[in-house]
């Protein structure tokens, strides 16, 4: 039986690191890297997370094309 561990850091600390280490990407290559980290991450959830932060503004999200969003951390 697999042991679930608690992580150390929240979702959006670590979406923020992310950004900070790589610069701006596209919404999917966010979230594929985030999921390495968090398996049980849905993409539902990774908007969520996405719309708190752009409202608490540390990051932009611009359309790029259809059904792609670039993500920026804001400084």
């Amino acid at each position: 039986m697999p042991i679930k561990t608690w992580k150390t850091h929240p979702t959006n600390y670590v979406l923020l690191e992310i950004l900070k280490k790589k610069g701006a990407m596209t919404d999917t290559e966010l979230f594929e890297e985030l999921n390495e980290e968090f398996k049980d991450l849905g993409f539902k959830d990774f908007n969520e997370q996405l719309m708190r932060l752009e409202i608490g503004g540390k990051i932009r999200t611009t359309s790029l094309a259809r059904g792609k969003r670039r993500v920026e951390l804001l400084t």
